[in-house]
């Protein structure tokens, strides 16, 4: 019988307990056993409380500290975990990935590792694993989320069933969403500045081009959401893509952002706020940008208040499988508000936390196996793309006119 231990109580975290909640009391068989652990135990029993309440399942909580291993290696072991779902801070994948490879539990995350003292976004510190991985018998999921995570399975989807060969690959992410603050984050805000903040880099030709953050920007007219100034930003799935599927051209990464962010967040840099070094405040040392996330507003209170529908999907031009050159759009639309009505939790941790969930079910069922380190793009999307249609993210696919003129 399988056994998932969840690590992280923000608001993918919950998302993905209720979730698996669900899949739970349709089918007994899956998700027969949770643990939903975090750093404050008072989070994780909130999030059970709202799970029994919605689903009648009782899942369990825990107390955990995951930036060590030995901690998180014990609670493993205290819950008999065949699985761990990381959905904590990036920071702490690789002591994760130890205390799973010390038990012998597999492991998923949705976002790949990054040390704390500098914003860089590669996957080599975890692919290194692969080997230990392969040698335990031990299978680790990385990405499982929706960028990366979801654009990565229709991508491979979309080659699966439609393209012969494809050339380039845009990604593109719009949250149309008003929470009605004057500025704050979806996620981590902590994770989310150093992101948009870093140096943006695509995959073009067989070579990474970087150009300054936030300078290019296009606009782009998003189903049910409508037109958005999206920026070229650098994202985790870019580099598994062009490395598991060398033959496109060009792979780039668009996320939308509104005028009252992109001002707030440049007056935040200017005068220091999102740096990711310590200064001195009165004999102490602090991080200005984790001062900031503390000042913030928590992500999973902006539920409540957040208003539209998110768009996120790929735009892959290439050869047809009918021989012809052809453009398809693949995306998902989500709506907050019902995400909050289902689960609590406003739409960004809700396209983040049903993939983890669903990555999570593929390897508990065996649908998805292998021993070693993998990405999304690395499986069979069908199953994976099924279950989005049947847990709260279905996705459509259209034929463009013509390839993006940008």
């Amino acid at each position: 019988m399988s056994k998932v231990l969840v690590i992280g109580a923000g608001g993918v975290g919950s998302v993905a307990v209720h979730k698996m909640a669900q899949v739970h009391k349709a089918n007994a068989d899956i998700f027969p056993d949770i643990t939903l652990a975090s750093r404050r135990k008072f989070k994780c029993d909130a999030i059970a409380e709202s799970v029994k309440a919605r689903t009648g399942i009782t899942i369990r909580t825990a107390e955990v500290d995951a930036d060590h291993i030995d901690a998180t290696a014990a609670l493993i072991r205290e819950t008999g975990a065949t699985h761990v779902v990381n959905l904590a801070l990036p920071y702490q994948d690789l002591t994760i990935m130890e205390a799973c490879l010390s038990t012998g539990a597999h492991y998923l995350d949705t976002a790949n590792y990054e040390p704390r003292d500098e914003a860089k976004f590669e996957y080599h510190w975890q692919w290194a694993y692969h080997d230990r991985f392969r040698d335990a018998g031990l299978m680790a999921l990385l990405g499982s989320g929706f960028d990366p995570g979801v654009t990565s399975v229709f991508t491979t989807w979309l080659k699966k069933h439609h393209f012969e060969r494809i050339d380039t690959l845009d990604i593109l992410d719009c949250n149309g969403g008003d929470h009605g603050q004057h500025f704050a984050t979806n996620f981590n805000p902590e994770i989310n500045i150093r992101e948009v903040t870093a140096v943006a880099r695509h995959w073009e030709n067989g070579d990474w081009v970087e150009t300054p953050p936030m300078s290019v920007k296009q606009q782009f007219d998003f189903e049910e959401v409508g037109p958005k100034t999206m920026y070229l930003m650098y994202h985790e799935e870019i580099e598994s893509l062009k490395t598991h599927l060398p033959e496109i051209k060009r792979i780039r990464f668009w996320m939308t952002f509104g005028d009252a962010y992109i001002q707030h967040l440049t007056v935040l840099q200017n005068v220091g706020m999102t740096r990711i070094d310590p200064v001195i405040y009165e004999g102490r040392e602090i991080v200005p940008l984790q001062f900031l996330k503390a000042v913030l507003p928590e992500p999973s209170s902006l539920g409540e208040t957040t208003k539209g529908k998110t768009n996120i999907g790929v735009i892959a031009t290439g050869l047809g499988k009918d021989g012809k050159e052809k453009t398809l759009y693949l995306y998902n639309i989500c709506d907050h508000e019902e995400a909050y009505a289902e689960t609590g939790n406003q739409a960004v941790s809700y396209t983040t936390g049903v993939p983890a969930m669903i990555g999570a079910a593929m390897m508990v069922t065996g649908t998805w196996n292998g021993d070693g380190v993998f990405n999304m793009e690395q499986m069979d999307p069908d199953p994976f793309m099924d279950m989005l249609n049947r847990h709260g993210l279905p996705w459509q696919v259209k034929e463009l006119d013509a390839p993006l003129d940008f």
